[in-house]
């Protein structure tokens, strides 16, 4: 799809650290408006603490972040109408129906009258929840919860949505339902910055950056990116293992 030449999301020589662990090194990156940016990577590479700092949820140690020009540390309430975070676990209330929680959110952005039924129905017909209204969250499959967590996070209507794995451990029909709202999403002009497990969902994506211990190692378009490979998944291990052995041989040097 044609970018639409504007940034959505700035990430400028940003860095985070819990006690002496570095989690995120020096990661600089940028993504267009109305674009998917897939980020992959090893476990523990410091995916979700860069989400996390974009999404607000934490203040990086140094380094700067804005979406929609607008500062995320040093002006959260300003940017987090913007943003919708869904993090690995997101929080639904088991008890309550699927009705009663996208009740709950709606409440929570103050979503009243004529405006009310007409989210409820569009959030919950593009998710194919509207049979299960009165059914319990703790009952739903994986990928309906998922489902709904979506949904609940789209209810206020952000600009940016932020994922966190959000398709792990949820079956592959799902998984490609999910994926097609998120297609749908982009679509009608919304930036989405997604965290993925399985690079079949990277492949979906305008671009990619692939993560590993803190580093972001590369930043192009799924093509690009597996340009000399016969999967993206042998792209990604290759480029894995020759920082792994640049950082072995330096730790020899020393």
């Amino acid at each position: 799809m044609p970018f639409s030449g504007s940034l959505s999301i700035e990430v400028e020589n940003v860095s985070m650290s819990f006690g002496k662990t570095v989690a995120v090194d020096d990661v600089s990156l940028e993504i267009e408006k109305g674009t998917i940016f897939g980020l992959v990577g090893s476990d523990g590479a410091g995916k979700s603490t860069l989400l996390r700092m974009i999404a607000g949820m934490i203040r990086p140690c140094k380094g700067s972040i804005t979406v929609s020009k607008i500062d995320v540390a040093a002006d959260l309430w300003k940017a987090k109408p913007l943003i919708g975070y869904m993090p690995q676990r997101f929080g639904l209330y088991q008890d309550l129906t699927v009705e009663e929680n996208i009740d709950f959110f709606m409440d929570i952005f103050g979503i009243s009258g004529d405006e009310r039924r007409s989210r409820k129905e569009k959030y919950l017909g593009f998710s194919n929840l509207l049979p299960f209204l009165n059914r319990l969250a703790g009952n739903l499959s994986g990928g309906m919860k998922q489902k709904l967590g979506l949904a609940c996070v789209l209810i206020h209507e952000p600009s940016v949505l932020i994922l966190d794995e959000p398709t792990n451990g949820v079956d592959p029909v799902s998984r490609g339902e999910f994926w097609d709202i998120l297609l749908a999403m982009r679509e009608g002009g919304m930036t989405i910055m997604v965290s993925t497990a399985y690079l079949d969902e990277g492949e979906k994506c305008d671009r990619l950056g692939l993560m590993h211990k803190s580093h972001l190692l590369a930043v192009a378009s799924p093509s690009e990116m597996r340009s000399r490979f016969a999967t993206l998944e042998d792209a990604m291990i290759h480029r894995i293992k020759e920082v792994d052995k640049e950082i072995a041989h330096d730790t020899f040097k020393r």
